[in-house]
């Protein structure tokens, strides 16, 4: 005689229905309300593995590796150019949870980074190319150079030393390559406070001044103390 299949409580239909309808593994493209669409892999319904996913309002595209729903993992995201209408790409590199983070390289509109990062931020080593010729390499904090770092100008002076938050700040020296001038001491903000200006390749720069600068050494250090607190005491 036929048996006859014994139904299943709702609470038991509504779990195997909702397992149904999760996506996992490798799905076609799967479009979002607002547009967007995402072509990959899948995790309990959420983006997992390998996939590209493209933004219908702003034209960018990521293609890389996503973990739980985010970019994490290597991939590229690249912008949509509204002229040209095609792709530019625009850092290609690590990811963790949604953000650059780790190693990776970031195409501004003038200069290309390449180096480290956390937390979408600049931070760690990394070197810092301009359009311009200038170069920045060193160490950068919350998108900032920050720490100890070279600056390589395009005229062929630089500076190495000390930074903080982007400007130069503590010890450093300046090198005028085309004077041949060394400068070195404090910086506070950006600006020289109180250091010492000397020859440095004077021989071989194409601009140099004209006398160079002559050497000041002290001969007797006891001496000139002795004469400086006499003249001291005689003006009181």
């Amino acid at each position: 005689m036929p048996f006859r299949k014994k139904p299943q409580p709702p609470a038991a239909r509504s779990t195997v229905i909702d397992h149904k309808a999760k996506k996992s593994g490798l799905r076609g493209t799967v479009f979002a309300v607002n547009g967007d669409n995402y072509t990959g892999q899948w995790l309990d319904n959420k983006k997992h593995g390998w996939g590209t996913q493209e933004w219908k309002m702003s034209g960018a595209l990521y293609n890389g590796e996503w973990k739980f729903g985010k970019h994490e993992g290597h991939g590229i995201y690249s912008a949509l150019q509204p002229d040209t209408k095609t792709y530019a790409m625009q850092y290609c590199g690590e990811w963790k949870n949604g953000m650059k983070h780790g190693h990776g390289s970031f195409f501004y509109a003038n200069a290309v980074y390449e180096g480290e990062w956390s937390e979408d931020n600049r931070s760690g080593w990394g070197r810092m190319c301009y359009k311009n010729g200038d170069v920045y390499e060193g160490e950068w904090l919350r998108d900032n150079e920050h720490g100890t770092g070279v600056l390589q100008f395009a005229s062929g002076n630089w500076y190495e030393g000390s930074w903080k938050n982007g400007k130069k700040s503590g010890h450093g020296k300046f090198y005028y390559a085309d004077k041949g001038l060394i400068y070195e001491g404090l910086w506070v903000e950006g600006d020289a406070k109180c250091g010492t200006l000397s020859d440095f390749g004077r021989e071989e720069a194409p601009y140099p001044t004209k006398y160079p600068i002559p050497q000041i050494t002290l001969i007797d250090m006891r001496l000139v103390l002795t004469e400086a607190e006499s003249a001291y005491v005689d003006q009181t």
